[in-house]
């Protein structure tokens, strides 16, 4: 059975979010993001606790499967190219990070299907602590 924990998404975020979904088509990530977004509690950016992954959350988590720890900035599809460590919400490890608390671990699946687990160990910036409630 899937780990799933319970999670927590920017109201801004899950309406940009929406919008790309759309977009995508029949794209097994894109569903498998909103199925994310339908389950997960929609919060005001201001009322987003700060040990929660939002979009443009820089993250240090582990990869549970492969025993290795990785610091990545979660970022619209449009912004990957300008972001050093960036990693998109339409990407499989994107998608399963949003939303996500430090600390939790959640089991998600991969291209050809593979699965992998990832555990949350830090937030090392969140916009909606710095303030950034509207980017």
């Amino acid at each position: 059975m899937a780990v799933r924990p319970p999670l927590i998404i920017n109201r801004l975020d899950a309406e940009r979010l929406q919008r790309l979904i759309d977009a995508a088509g029949d794209d097994a990530v894109a569903r498998s993001l909103e199925e994310e977004l339908e389950r997960g509690e929609v919060l005001d950016p201001e009322e987003i606790p700060m040990d929660v992954i939002s979009m443009n959350s820089q993250v240090r988590f582990t990869d549970l499967t492969r025993e290795r720890e990785i610091v990545r900035t979660l970022v619209y599809p449009r912004s990957l190219d300008a972001t050093e460590d960036g990693v998109s919400v339409m990407a499989p490890v994107g998608a399963a990070l949003l939303g996500l608390r430090v600390g939790d671990v959640i089991e998600w699946p991969l291209p050809g299907g593979e699965r992998t687990s990832l555990r949350v160990d830090a937030i090392l910036w969140q916009p909606e602590r710095e303030g950034q409630f509207h980017r």
